[in-house]
């Protein structure tokens, strides 16, 4: 009987899925804190699956996690999104894919 090793945050379902594929998932529940540790760990390993394949899954991913961290610290979604909105009004958004260069004091 083999046993492999993860020790990570998974998804809510993939204890049932790997049940239902014959095998027996060990688990246990970690703190609110650990789980913000965690997501925040997740979300670099995302980043950085995004960065190697782009596809919309990758980003699905990431955009997963960033919901995981907005209910572990009790921000509502809508807030997110209100601020998010707010600071393209204020500062534009990425869409236009404008480098700065340089500041020069004239």
């Amino acid at each position: 009987m083999g046993c492999i090793r993860y020790d990570k945050l998974v998804r809510d379902r993939i204890p049932e899925i790997i049940e239902s594929g014959g095998k027996t998932p060990v688990t246990d529940v970690m703190s609110p804190d650990e789980t913000f540790e965690a997501l925040c760990a997740k979300l670099s390993e995302e980043v950085g699956e995004y960065l190697e394949s782009y596809t919309v899954e990758e980003m699905a991913d990431i955009l997963e996690v960033l919901h995981g961290l907005s209910e572990n610290r009790g921000i509502p979604w809508n807030r997110i999104e209100e601020a998010r909105v707010n600071k393209r009004e204020e500062r534009g958004g990425f869409t236009r894919g404008i480098r700065l260069i340089e500041v020069r004091d004239d």
